[in-house]
């Protein structure tokens, strides 16, 4: 064979080497989540543990972050294939919301599905003697960290009751467990933590403190509007809370990027409805997701490739 010929035939055979199907390289999945001490982060190791175990030539890890902001931010800029989000976070940065700490529209989100709904749990120390949202009035309060979903929720809730942090004694931008740490010392009165039912850190603060969880009326909740709905955080969720307490909650979403190809945001969306029960004993939040509710409502378009599983599964057309 004449040696041009040689060059060609390895060049052809090269080519093919290097387009040969994608589905032997392996494939990274980052699991963006929020604090170790919130809803966020167990079911992030969920998830990222089926992913591992169930999708081929896949490799996975968990990112601890600030939660919905930084999540939503950090997908667009292509790290990150999969993130946990608020509904009103998630809005808010498809629509370039420079106040709730997006300077461009974020336009590489794509929805794999809603999941749980995050209730607003605002919760008081006894002695600190606040029992209402009028309360809180030359308080202490933590509104979450800064320009995270549970701060923009905080933002939310005392606009609707007419207040805002200027009427605080003193803000304190802090995640969940520094929030109740705070509190177990007598050096906080309030903490807004906008979460799942039942989570951690309220639980441990209920157990060594005794606290008032302080109501959310509905009329507040229907002043602010969507993505926000009236709810009950039942009796006894919390030690010492004996009766129900409405508040308000917003939907969380998980989402993932354009970046990400049809074929694994398709696997990363059926693995998430074939894999309830898992996520529901990685915390108590996982018992409310709900494949019936996953398609609908999102701010930002589903991804094909999870458009594809609820196509299969008749919830769209």
């Amino acid at each position: 064979m004449p040696v041009h010929s040689r060059l060609t035939a390895f060049a052809v055979a090269s080519a093919m080497v290097l387009s040969a199907p994608s589905a032997m390289a392996q494939q990274f999945i980052n699991v963006l989540t929020g604090g170790t001490s919130g809803v966020y982060y167990p079911l992030g190791v969920a998830i990222s543990k089926i992913y591992g175990e169930k999708i081929p030539n896949v490799k996975t890890q968990v990112q601890a972050t600030k939660a919905s902001v930084e999540n939503l931010i950090l997908l667009q800029q292509g790290r990150g294939e999969i993130a946990f989000t608020l509904g009103d976070s998630l809005k808010a940065a498809w629509e370039g919301d420079e106040e709730a700490g997006f300077k461009n529209k974020l336009d590489k989100l794509r929805t794999i599905g809603a999941i749980y709904p995050n209730y607003i749990q605002i919760v008081a120390t006894a002695d600190s003697g606040v029992k209402t949202l009028a309360d809180l009035k030359g308080k202490s309060l933590s509104v979450g960290a800064p320009k995270s979903g549970t701060e923009l929720n905080s933002r939310a809730i005392l606009a609707a009751a007419g207040m805002s942090y200027k009427d605080m004694k003193k803000v304190e931008y802090l995640p969940f467990a520094e929030s109740v740490d705070l509190m177990k010392n007598r050096q906080l009165n309030a903490t807004l933590q906008s979460a799942g039912l039942g989570v951690a850190s309220l639980k441990d603060l209920s157990t060594s403190t005794e606290i008032n969880v302080v109501s959310v009326p509905k009329e507040i909740v229907d002043k602010i509007g969507p993505p926000f709905v009236a709810v009950t955080i039942p009796a006894n969720t919390y030690t010492g809370q004996d009766k129900d307490v409405p508040t308000a909650a917003v939907v969380n979403y998980l989402v993932t990027s354009s970046a990400v190809s049809d074929d694994l945001a398709y696997q990363m969306t059926k693995l998430i409805f074939e894999s309830l029960p898992e996520l529901a004993n990685a915390h108590a939040a996982g018992k409310e997701i709900k494949l019936e509710t996953a398609a609908g409502g999102s701010p930002v378009p589903l991804h094909p490739g999870a458009i594809r599983y609820y196509k299969e599964k008749g919830l769209l057309k």
